[in-house]
C-alpha cells in the first residue's frame, strides 16, 4: 500500500491547531497552580493582624514561634527521610556494582604510620604492646676469620695458579 503524502497546507494547518491547543492547556495548567497556591497560602497562613496591647502581640508571637518549631521538626523529619532514601540508593548501587563484576577501586592515600600506631587505631587503647621489632632480634657476633686476611696478603705471588684453564697463560707467553 502506498501511502499518501499529506500536502505542506495541511500540515501546516495541523500543526498549528497542535499549538493552540498547546497554548490552552499550558495556559489553563498555570491558571490551576496559581488557584492552588492561592488556595494553600489562604488555609495555612491566615491574615496577619497586629493587636493592638502587647499582652497581645505577645501572645501572637508565641503563636508563631509554636509554628515555626513544628514546621521545623517537618521539615528535619523530611530531611532525614530523604537522606535515607538517598543512602538506600546509594547502597543498591553498590551491589548492582559488585553484581555485575565492574567495580572501580577508589584510588587510595599514601598513609605513613608505625606499626604501633597502626594496631592503636585497630584495637584502641587496649593496645599496650610496644613493637619494638630490633629488640627481639638475636644479637649475633661477627667473627672475623683469619684465614681470609692471609689470602688477602700478596696476590701476584700465585699469579699463574690463578690464571685458570690449566696454564693456558704460559702457552700463549711460549709462542710470543
Amino acid at each position: 500500500m502506498s501511502e499518501k503524502k499529506m500536502s505542506s497546507s495541511r500540515r501546516h494547518h495541523l500543526k498549528s491547531l497542535m499549538i493552540s491547543i498547546a497554548k490552552n492547556l499550558l495556559d489553563a495548567e498555570k491558571t490551576q497552580t496559581e488557584a492552588d497556591r492561592v488556595k494553600y497560602m489562604d488555609d495555612n497562613c491566615p491574615a496577619l493582624s497586629m493587636p493592638g496591647s502587647v499582652q497581645d502581640l505577645q501572645e501572637l508571637c508565641k503563636k508563631l514561634h509554636q509554628q515555626i518549631d513544628k514546621i521545623d521538626e517537618e521539615r528535619y523529619d523530611l530531611e532525614t527521610k530523604a537522606n535515607k532514601g538517598s543512602k538506600e540508593i546509594e547502597d543498591l548501587r553498590i551491589k548492582i556494582q559488585d553484581l555485575k563484576g565492574k567495580f572501580k577501586k577508589p584510588a587510595l592515600r599514601k598513609v605513613r604510620m608505625s606499626a604501633d600506631a597502626m594496631l592503636k587505631a585497630l584495637l584502641g587503647s587496649k593496645h599496650t604492646v610496644n613493637l619494638d621489632l630490633r629488640a627481639n632480634l638475636k644479637q649475633v657476633k661477627k667473627e672475623v676469620k683469619e684465614e681470609e686476611k692471609e689470602a688477602v696478603g700478596d696476590w701476584r705471588k700465585n699469579i699463574e695458579d690463578k690464571a685458570g684453564m690449566d696454564g693456558r697463560k704460559k702457552m700463549f707467553e711460549s709462542e710470543a
